[in-house]
C-alpha cells in the first residue's frame, strides 16, 4: 500500500531540514518545487506550518525557527533521528516502503530481510505499555517441553537481530510469607504462545531510561553477570571499512590505521552474542584486548574446526 500523499510530504519535508541543518522557508521552496509531489505548485507558509504541526504530532519531532539566523529552520531536538530511534526507524520504514510500493513492478528483483514470527503480539504490547497494565503470556523457552506463564509489567521493546523482544519487570511486595522480588527479564515474540492484557494497573519507575539499560550491552544480554570492559579489536582488509560505516556498538572508535588493517575500541558486556558476533566475522578480526576474550573466540574457532 503507497505512502499517503501527505506522509510523503512530511518525510521529504524532515528528510529535507535534516540533511541542510539550518535552511529557509524559500531554500525549501526551491527544493521543493524541484520535486514531483510539488505539481508545480509552491509550498505556501500556511500549508508549511500545518505540515509541521502534524510532524511534531505524528512523530515527535519539532521544527523550530532561528530568528536571529535569518528565519532559518532546523530540527529542535536532532538527537531523535539518531540511528537506533523508534522515529528514525518509523522515517525510514515509510520512507522505504513508499519507495517499494511505486515499484511494484520490480518486486521480484527487491530482496528484503523480516522480523521473526511473534510480531502479532506487537500491537498488544504497546497498548500495555500505553495503558500501564501488566501483560500474561504463555511462553516456552528454546528446549523446555511445556509452555510457562508468567505476568509481568511491560518496561520496553526492542527488535535486535531480526527478532522482537519484550523487556519485563517482575516487582512484588513483600507479605507473609513472601518475600519481596524486583528484576527485569526479556522475552522473544517468537517463543510467546499466548499473550494478554490484565486489568491490573503498575506505576512505571520514573528513572528508567530503555536506551540507558541497554546501552552498554551488544543486543539483548544484560544481567548474565558479565562486567562491562575495554575492548580492541584489529580488523583486516575490507572488513576495516564496513566497521566504519556499520559500527557494532555506539561506543566503538578507530583508534589506529595501517595499510591493511585499523584498530577499533569498544566500551562494552562481552556477552555470548557479541562474542558469536565476533565469531561471525572470521578470519578477519584478532582479538587485542581482554586476553580472556581472544582465547574464548580462539577454542571457539577450534571447536567448530573439529566438528
Amino acid at each position: 500500500m503507497k505512502t499517503p500523499e501527505k506522509f510523503k510530504e512530511y518525510i521529504w519535508l524532515v528528510n529535507t531540514i535534516h540533511k541542510a541543518r539550518r535552511i529557509t522557508l524559500a531554500e525549501i521552496n526551491e527544493r521543493w518545487m524541484r520535486t514531483e509531489m510539488s505539481e508545480g505548485i509552491p509550498l505556501s507558509r500556511t500549508t508549511f506550518y500545518r505540515h509541521k504541526d502534524a510532524i511534531e504530532d505524528i512523530f515527535g519531532i519539532y521544527i523550530d525557527c532561528d530568528r536571529q539566523d535569518g528565519y532559518k529552520y532546523y530540527i529542535g531536538n536532532d538527537e531523535v533521528l539518531q540511528e537506533d530511534s523508534v522515529q528514525n526507524w518509523m522515517l525510514s520504514t515509510l520512507s522505504v516502503s513508499n519507495i517499494i510500493s511505486e515499484g511494484l513492478s520490480l518486486q521480484n528483483r527487491i530482496l528484503l530481510e523480516t522480523a521473526s514470527s511473534g510480531g502479532e503480539y506487537l500491537p498488544l504490547v504497546i497498548e500495555a505499555m500505553k495503558k500501564n497494565v501488566r501483560v500474561k503470556i504463555s511462553y516456552q523457552r528454546y528446549g523446555a517441553e511445556e509452555s510457562k506463564v508468567l505476568d509481568f509489567e511491560p518496561y520496553c521493546i526492542k527488535l535486535f537481530d531480526k527478532r522482537w523482544y519484550v523487556l519485563g519487570r517482575f516487582r512484588r511486595d513483600a507479605s507473609e510469607g513472601r518475600e519481596a522480588i524486583d528484576y527485569f527479564a526479556i522475552f522473544a515474540f517468537d517463543r510467546i504462545r499466548d499473550l494478554s492484557l490484565t486489568d491490573v494497573k503498575f506505576e512505571m519507575d520514573p528513572d528508567f531510561d530503555a536506551a540507558s539499560y541497554f546501552s552498554d550491552s551488544f543486543g539483548v544480554v544484560v544481567h548474565d553477570g558479565t562486567e562491562k570492559e575495554r575492548i580492541v579489536i584489529r580488523v583486516f582488509g575490507q572488513e576495516r571499512y564496513y566497521l566504519r560505516d556499520l559500527p557494532i556498538h555506539h561506543s566503538q572508535r578507530e583508534i589506529a590505521q595501517h595499510d591493511d588493517y585499523s584498530d577499533f575500541e569498544l566500551s562494552l558486556r562481552p556477552t555470548i552474542d557479541f562474542t558469536r558476533h565476533l565469531l561471525g566475522m572470521g578470519n578477519t578480526i584478532q582479538v587485542l584486548s581482554p586476553t580472556w576474550l581472544a582465547e574464548q573466540l580462539r577454542n571457539m574457532h577450534l571447536d567448530a574446526a573439529e566438528r
